[in-house]
């Protein structure tokens, strides 16, 4: 009998980062990707996020697919005046596939972004 892993359980890392400062965020959130160096024609991606959530070292967002861990994607996050959105880097540094959704194993994504200072 082969035992199929729980799509819910997601291993728990204890972490010593400030989680406490996050606020929710849901909106919409433009990004360009560019394609890896390597590749003989660069290429830019672009689509949108939605935020779940932000804090003053990164964001939280959904997306389509799963970025490649370390890509750096350029996010437009909205200010708190005005419809101002404000391009800043992002590298990802985790993804997780939601157990739901597109039965091909495709997406959605909880994608973590830290903010490249």
């Amino acid at each position: 009998m082969t035992v199929v892993p729980n799509e819910w359980e997601w291993p728990i890392v204890e972490s010593h980062q400030k989680h406490s400062e996050r606020v929710a965020l849901l909106r919409p959130i433009p990004y360009e990707m560019t394609a890896p160096v390597g590749e003989p024609v660069p290429v830019i991606r672009q689509g949108k996020a939605l935020s779940v959530n932000i804090s003053s070292g990164g964001m939280l967002v959904l997306m389509d697919h799963a970025p490649p861990v370390e890509q750096v994607l350029k996010v437009y996050v909205p200010t708190p005046i005005t419809p101002a959105e404000v391009p800043t880097l992002a590298e990802v540094r985790w993804t997780r596939r939601l157990p739901f959704g597109k039965v091909n194993g495709n997406g959605p994504y909880f994608v973590g972004l830290k903010f490249m200072f």
